[in-house]
């Protein structure tokens, strides 16, 4: 039962799941889009885009906190073992959050070819985030009206940080400004004044939304496509739709094996097979 406190099971959330397997507790109910629902584990690879080949494979629990948390071990792991260290990640949108985004451009020197995960879009017809404007210079946004939105309107005299424990910012307008605006129907109609959200990690963000208007986040885009055919090798060839082993000892074991597998395929294509020599007659 140890185990389920590793961050890359039980640990991952602290959002309890509706059902626990009795015989395998680290394993997380859930389900593929339109599939019946199985406790599963999520077999999480880094692949050396240019070869497809496997450089490191982590099990955890089916969540998408604890895949995150995986990209970071196997980075991290791949670094300390072999000395390789990327100078891109690609990746689809489950690791766009704010603070992968952040580790891997402020800790780690790593561009993020990876699409941001933003909640932030409205689709109640509103203004959503996207259209208020940053100010780094002053940190205040300005709204489609010209007005502004601080973080804080008057000096403390204890200063005060202002982020909650998502590490987010609020920035405010005015009740003054809100209320006379003839754009306030499309902004807050339900509210006196305005808020924006901001992340603290909102400049990592800033550069991911950047790199993909790249021309080379559009390779990277295709090359991702290389990791999901190795799952579908996975499953298709390998035959690996179920775990003969329980426990995460035993999920770890079969993907790293499943790995090995799958390199040993790909190292055979590439040996040149020999002349045959002649028969003698």
């Amino acid at each position: 039962m140890a185990v389920l406190d590793d961050a890359a099971f039980g640990a991952a959330t602290e959002v309890e799941p509706k059902f626990i397997s009795p015989t395998d507790p680290a394993a997380r109910w859930t389900a593929a889009a339109g599939g019946p629902a199985c406790y599963a584990y999520c077999d999480n690879y880094l692949i050396d885009v240019e070869h497809a080949v496997i450089v490191d494979v982590e099990a955890t629990t089916a969540v998408r906190q604890a895949e995150v948390g995986a990209a970071q071990t196997m980075l991290t792991r791949t670094a300390e073992t072999f000395g390789l260290w990327p100078e891109r990640l690609v990746a689809d949108t489950g690791y766009g959050s704010a603070a992968m985004l952040d580790w891997l451009v402020h800790e780690q020197g790593i561009e993020p070819h990876i699409p941001v995960f933003d909640k932030s879009a409205r689709k109640d017809g509103t203004f959503s985030r996207s259209d208020f404007a940053y100010d780094h210079e002053r940190d205040l946004y300005v709204c489609p009206a010209g007005k502004e939105l601080m973080h804080y309107r008057r000096q403390f005299q204890q200063p005060r940080v202002g982020i909650d424990a998502e590490g987010l910012m609020r920035y405010r307008a005015t009740k003054h400004d809100c209320e006379p605006c003839a754009l306030k129907e499309r902004c807050c109609p339900k509210h006196p004044a305005r808020k924006v959200l901001r992340s603290i990690h909102e400049n990592a963000r800033d550069m991911a939304r950047d790199i993909a208007k790249t021309d080379a986040y559009a390779v990277s885009r295709c090359e991702r496509k290389k990791v999901e055919m190795l799952f579908a090798h996975l499953k298709r060839i390998l035959r690996l739709d179920r775990l003969r082993l329980r426990g995460p000892c035993g999920a770890r074991d079969e993907f790293h094996l499943a790995a090995a597998a799958q390199n040993l395929r790909k190292l055979a294509k590439l040996i040149p097979t020999g002349v045959p020599s002649a028969l003698p007659g």
